[in-house]
């Protein structure tokens, strides 16, 4: 076959060089760049033009696909995917795996593979599969929550929309992650204690809170910025700091707050709630996936489907699984 193929390109090669020798070619004259004169930058050469949405752009046997075909299926592959379709070099990526991919489908069809009794039953599998996902995908996207349900859940959750300005002085004992600084002393938490208690009296006696900060504070990064800690919800802070500075007013200065990192003393400059517009996309967001499991479950319900009781038995509860033997390491939970 390569000897063949080598024949092939001889005499391919030999119809195309002239029969008698060529004169030695004068040298190519060099390239010039022409530059506007008005600007710095030498001309940059226009795009080529994209080829007619029905020209074809990639044929695989007798399978020819246009453009338009082409932009259609990238436009329903994931998005990791039709990102890399955005450049030149990935297109023709992507154009030689389906390219493969194609000519070996088209050649499993040849030879009737697609017929054969166990392939059959993955292809109905899979295509059922796609087109339920596309399908429930597309309810899901268009679905649309009524202005009621919506309220209901912003005022439901309305704490959750809570975000503070908030700063603070950390003071470091035994056992905090925190590093000691060079020369510091290790504080006991009595010790802490006691320091994070006299810092609180200095700020009620009008203290600097960014001076003091940035003298004491042994969170170096937020002690370098005046203790200041920006604005946060729910959720980012450790639990013991959050719960103090969501029901610390604005302006005061709390307490000395634990946590693991050492004796926190916080002041919450201002508090304020995501009004509904703000936080209305994330709640649909939220809500479209109750709304598509309602769709699916009427779907089914509405479906008449029946079981064979005695074939397909119901599932049973998982037994507990027993106790692991003395020194084992613990058996997880099945998922």
């Amino acid at each position: 076959m390569n000897t063949l193929r080598l024949c092939a390109l001889s005499l391919a090669a030999a119809s195309a060089w002239p029969q008698t020798p060529p004169k030695t070619p004068a040298a190519p004259p060099k390239p010039t760049i022409k530059v506007d004169l008005a600007s710095p930058f030498p001309a940059v050469p226009a795009p080529a033009p994209l080829p007619s949405p029905d020209a074809v752009v990639l044929t695989i046997g007798t399978e020819k696909i246009t453009r338009a075909q082409w932009e259609g299926l990238v436009t329903a592959l994931p998005e990791p995917v039709q990102q890399q379709a955005s450049t030149p070099q990935g297109r023709r990526q992507l154009a030689e795996q389906l390219a493969e991919l194609k000519a070996v489908a088209h050649e499993a069809r040849r030879q009737k593979y697609d017929e054969d009794p166990k392939m059959k039953a993955i292809l109905s599998i899979q295509g059922d599969q796609a087109l339920a996902s596309g399908f429930i995908r597309h309810k899901s996207e268009s679905a649309t929550v009524d202005e009621k349900t919506l309220r209901e859940a912003y005022e439901a959750e309305k704490m959750q929309h809570r975000q503070v300005d908030a700063r603070h002085i950390l003071i470091r004992f035994k056992g905090s992650p925190i590093p000691t600084k060079p020369d510091q002393k290790d504080l006991t938490e009595e010790e802490a204690l006691v320091k994070a208690q006299a810092i609180k009296k200095r700020l009620e006696a009008n203290e600097d809170f960014a001076a003091l900060a940035k003298a004491e504070s042994d969170d170096s990064g937020s002690g370098a910025q005046g203790g200041e800690l920006g604005m946060f919800g729910p959720g980012q802070m450790v639990k013991p700091f959050e719960e103090a500075a969501f029901n610390l007013t604005p302006g005061r200065v709390s307490e000395p707050v634990k946590s693991q990192f050492g004796y926190h003393v916080i002041q919450v400059k201002s508090q304020v709630t995501k009004t509904f517009e703000e936080v209305r996309p994330r709640i649909e967001a939220k809500k479209r996936p109750e709304i598509t499991r309602k769709f699916a479950e009427e779907i089914r319900k509405g479906a008449n489907i029946t079981f064979d009781e005695k074939y397909f038995e119901k599932a049973q509860p998982s037994a507990p699984l027993p106790p692991p033997a003395p020194g084992a390491p613990p058996v997880p939970a099945p998922k």
